[in-house]
């Protein structure tokens, strides 16, 4: 058998439905997808390109469900805040002042840099100018699900919010089957920022092109109570009262829940996205993660966006959601490494409808892998691969990265981006935004 790139002595963890972990195994990729994947010399291969990988960890590439790239700008310019206090006080007012095409395109890529540097080879994406976002993805070579946000007042590049579905749609449209690695969405910001009329109309503009629809829904006490006053339901039930929750529906945060709303989740088989370190530094709560896998439901991890975190290191999201959940609930059994590693790959990747073809190392998918690179201090020994990935590893420790059978990192460095002019033009950017600030 022939193939394009053939990867040699790895320890390959496959996150396939039996968690296969071979040692010195081998990846055989043509055409972007993986065509062989087992033990050292289990069949002969000829390639064009043999990867050595020097014992490195391979893994699926990591699965972002959650974050907002262009805001990497806006990383540290408002924290130890309250979500509300942060949003309505800082975040929407720098938006308003700083968000422009150039803007959103320097820190799309400067997000990019640093997803692709750390593992992370699919992210799922919402905010304003997404045409834009979508134009630099593409120019990174990431795999993504990109949704143009919807607000029902003023927002950057829709200033009529009556335009709002309608611009929503014109995205969808222009993106639509123009790049495998681009899906479009529809991103909804959430309850308390749009009407029911918006909601509904754009979760049909988003079904009707077979679209994934995203939206912030029961992040915080204050959103409860507030939409409890306003529609006498809780967020989930009153999304469900809307007729918008399904397969294809996106539910993020889903922190203030009960037993009933957890129930309509999974009777609607919608997916949650779960961005702890952003949870935690905003202090909304801690969504129930384990509740939700029992319950049958979908759920992929994601980082939020950098002014929320401040970073979109996957590594680190696995860690302190492992951490956080053991001590929440007082058993260090809970969500242990094998299932954390499955949400932030392929839960990830179900969660965004695209299971079948990423999310995992097997034959037919989708060759979205990393390499990482164990030949550290804090890497040695290793009695467990899985657990090495989960509770020790950084995304520092990622030395290669491909997708769709193509290397976006090669020796820990970015292949297609220029990462120097990258971060000058996203430091030009910070000093303007700081002088707005001051």
């Amino acid at each position: 058998m022939h193939v394009d790139t053939l990867i040699t002595n790895g320890t390959l963890v496959t996150v396939n439905p039996d968690f296969d972990i071979i040692e010195n195994g081998v990846i055989g990729i043509r055409e972007g997808r993986i065509v062989h994947i087992g033990e050292e010399n289990s069949i002969p291969l000829e390639a064009g390109e043999i990867r050595n990988a020097q014992g490195a960890i391979v893994l699926p590439g990591l699965v972002n469900t959650h974050t907002h790239l262009p805001m990497s700008l806006f990383r540290g310019l408002a924290d130890d805040l309250p979500l509300m206090t942060w949003l309505n006080e800082h975040m929407f007012p720098a938006e308003a002042a700083h968000v422009a095409p150039d803007s959103v395109r320097a820190g799309t890529l400067l997000s990019c840099a640093e997803l692709l540097l750390s593992g992370t080879t699919t992210c799922c994406d919402g905010y304003f100018f997404e045409d834009v976002v979508a134009q630099a993805v593409l120019e990174a070579g990431m795999r993504a699900v990109l949704g143009q946000g919807v607000i029902d007042f003023p927002a950057p590049g829709v200033p009529d919010p009556r335009d709002n579905v309608a611009h929503a749609v014109r995205f969808m449209e222009k993106w639509q089957n123009r790049s495998p690695l681009i899906t479009p969405s529809i991103f909804c910001h959430s309850p308390y920022t749009c009407s029911a009329d918006t909601i509904q109309k754009a979760k049909a503009a988003a079904e009707a092109k077979g679209s994934l629809f995203q939206i912030h829904a029961a992040e915080t006490q204050t959103e409860l109570v507030q939409i409890q006053e306003a529609h006498g339901a809780s967020s989930i039930g009153y999304l469900n009262r809307l007729g918008v929750l399904n397969a294809r529906t996106l539910l993020v945060h889903t922190i203030w829940v009960n037993a009933e709303d957890i129930a309509l989740i999974a009777r609607q088989n919608a997916p949650v996205s779960v961005t702890t370190e952003s949870e935690m530094k905003l202090a909304s709560g801690i969504a129930p993660i384990s509740a939700f896998l029992t319950a049958g439901i979908t759920v992929g991890l994601g980082t939020d966006g950098c002014a929320s975190n401040n970073n979109q290191d996957m590594f680190q999201e696995m860690d302190m959601t492992a951490k956080l959940h053991k001590a929440h609930l007082l058993d260090p059994t809970v969500l242990n490494a094998e299932s954390v590693l499955r949400l932030a790959t392929l839960g990830g990747a179900a969660a965004l409808g695209m299971a079948d073809s990423i999310g995992s190392l097997e034959v037919g998918k989708q060759a979205d892998l990393i390499l990482i690179d164990t030949r550290q201090p804090h890497l040695t020994p290793m009695y467990s691969p899985v657990s090495h990935v989960v509770y020790a590893a950084k995304g520092a420790d990622v030395r290669e990265v491909m997708v769709a059978g193509k290397w976006r990192v090669k020796n820990g460095k970015l292949v297609d981006l220029d990462v120097e002019d990258i971060l000058k033009r996203a430091s030009a950017w910070g000093r303007v935004i700081a002088r707005g600030k001051s």
